[in-house]
């Protein structure tokens, strides 16, 4: 294959990407106006927001080995079919129930779309230097688009429907569906049986475990909670043994034998774990503390989009001179360091400390994920690309969930503390103000002048501590992966070699990592 075409095939599969990354944080902006549009109960809202990634995380493991199977390149372009006819579905959505329908078809294509590109990166480039450039470029635009998702989301909520956010989808596949043909080769390295038990029990030991994790961090351990985890675990373990057991494995349970691998999947989870956490509060205190429009709160996220895409791309740089250890290490401390500082936004809105904070934590996370991937797709043998892809996506799905539905509780559990009684609120009004901070805007706009400014003020000054408590957690678990990954990564060979040397060495960990897992 030629330069020209496999830089041409590079960028048709960030595509997929791209979009994927944008729905996880776009939607936000648009519940107010589809609530008022669609009038959903509030069961039928959490469904909205959820089913999308309790079927992307369901799915994904299964879909890997799908690709792996009857060829990564039919799945991806199946895939954009399911996905550009669910957007359309969504755009156009009359009830919430058709809502909720187009959202699970997308978690479907979604599914079939993540492991599939990254997979076909390893086929398209077979140079390890290459790849990791090609890898950085995929990551950039995963991380990118979900710091872009808000400044989208704001632009068109500001010019269109609510719609709109899901109908920029479609036109994208289209280029998707006639690219991919033209500039992909087939990928099929694994034609053996596949085993439909192995399928079964992985959907029904998610699916299940990521709703009780959900509903647990945002209504508390109740008994269908503790039911649905105990199930979950049950068939998960079921499902684990016989993985360990056949010859042609669904998912290749070694391939967790690998400390470099493990590492860089738990490093994937816990930092879209903290990076859902910020972008959960984050636009709700431009909008609703400091009072900008949707379009100029997400123009204020460009500091952070732009620094994520600058770090992906200076990471394979990076990891020339030093070591990957250091690299993914270094991105997660000057995460950290950004995070920590975010602590320092007050209900005023530092600006210079908003750029720094954006700047900070997307170079950070932009170069640690960049790398990252390298190491999950280099580690896995050929053959179990599109498995080993999927369990990194399935991390990646987990962590969003989770920082989304754990931190968000605590940040608005911290919030309805710190929200004491305000002078003329009646009981009723200030019971729903400590539900959310939208809600406290709704009931301010029916009170006095007086007291509906004393109500904003306070309002304001609770979801900052909120935030900051929220932020805290995220640096700390920032800090945390970055001292994992230092400490963890250091075996690998090469890792004491004198820095003349980090170039051959960074090429010893690739071949290193590259039959480390192979069968034994």
């Amino acid at each position: 294959m030629s330069p020209l075409r496999r830089w041409s095939a590079l960028a048709v599969l960030a595509l997929p990407v791209l979009l994927i990354s944008i729905d996880m944080t776009v939607l936000g902006f648009a519940v107010p106006a589809l609530t008022a549009d669609l009038g959903p109960t509030s069961t039928e809202l959490l469904w909205i927001v959820d089913i999308y990634s309790f079927l992307l995380a369901g799915l994904l493991v299964l879909m890997g080995n799908l690709g792996d199977r009857i060829g990564r390149r039919r799945l991806l372009v199946v895939g954009a079919a399911a996905f550009g006819c669910a957007s359309l579905v969504a755009a156009f959505s009359t009830t919430a129930g058709m809502l909720i329908a187009a959202r699970a078809l997308l978690g479907l294509g979604g599914a079939t779309l993540m492991p599939s590109t990254l997979a076909l990166l390893r086929s398209v480039f077979p140079d390890a230097r290459e790849r990791r450039l090609a890898i950085a470029v995929w990551a950039a635009a995963f991380s990118g688009g979900a710091a872009l998702g808000p400044i989208l989301g704001g632009f068109l909520l500001e010019h269109f429907w609510w719609g709109s956010v899901f109908l920029v989808n479609a036109p994208v596949m289209i280029l998707l569906l006639v690219g991919a043909p033209l500039l992909l080769p087939e990928s099929r390295p694994r034609p053996g049986r596949f085993d439909a038990l192995s399928a079964v029990l992985s959907i029904a030991g998610v699916l299940p475990l990521v709703y009780a994790l959900k509903t647990a961090a945002h209504d508390g351990v109740s008994v269908p909670v503790l039911v649905s985890l105990a199930a979950g675990l049950g068939l998960l373990w079921t499902f684990a043994r016989r993985q360990r057991r056949l010859a042609e494995p669904l998912l290749d349970l070694r391939l967790f034998g690998s400390r470099a691998f493990s590492v860089a999947v738990t490093t994937n989870l816990l930092t879209v774990f903290a990076l859902l956490g910020l972008m959960f509060f984050l636009p709700q205190y431009l909008m609703l503390v400091l009072g900008m429009s949707p379009l100029v709160a997400g123009l204020w996220m460009l500091p952070l989009a732009g620094a994520t895409v600058a770090g992906s791309l200076a990471a394979p740089w990076l990891a020339r001179s030093l070591h990957l250890r250091w690299v993914i290490g270094g991105g997660m401390a000057l995460a950290a360091a950004g995070l920590a500082a975010g602590t320092l936004l007050g209900v005023d809105g530092d600006r210079a400390v908003l750029v720094v904070v954006g700047l900070l934590i997307g170079a950070g996370v932009g170069a640690a994920e960049a790398l990252t991937n390298d190491v999950i797709l280099a580690t896995a043998p050929p053959e179990r690309a599109g498995a080993a892809a999927s369990v990194s996506e399935t991390a990646y799905e987990f962590g969003g969930a989770m920082g989304t539905a754990v931190l968000g509780t605590v940040g608005l559990s911290v919030y309805a503390a710190h929200l004491g009684a305000v002078g003329g609120v009646p009981a009723r009004d200030a019971e729903a103000a400590r539900e959310t901070l939208g809600g406290a805007a709704e009931v301010a706009a029916g009170l006095p002048a007086d007291a509906a400014a004393a109500l904003l003020a306070e309002a304001g000054r609770a979801f900052v501590t909120g935030m900051h408590v929220v932020l805290g957690i995220a640096a700390v678990l920032a800090a945390y992966v970055a001292v994992q990954a230092v400490v963890l990564l250091r075996g690998s060979r090469g890792a004491g070699a004198a820095p003349a040397d980090q170039p051959a060495m960074a090429t010893a960990m690739e071949t290193e990592m590259e039959t480390e897992m192979a069968p034994r």
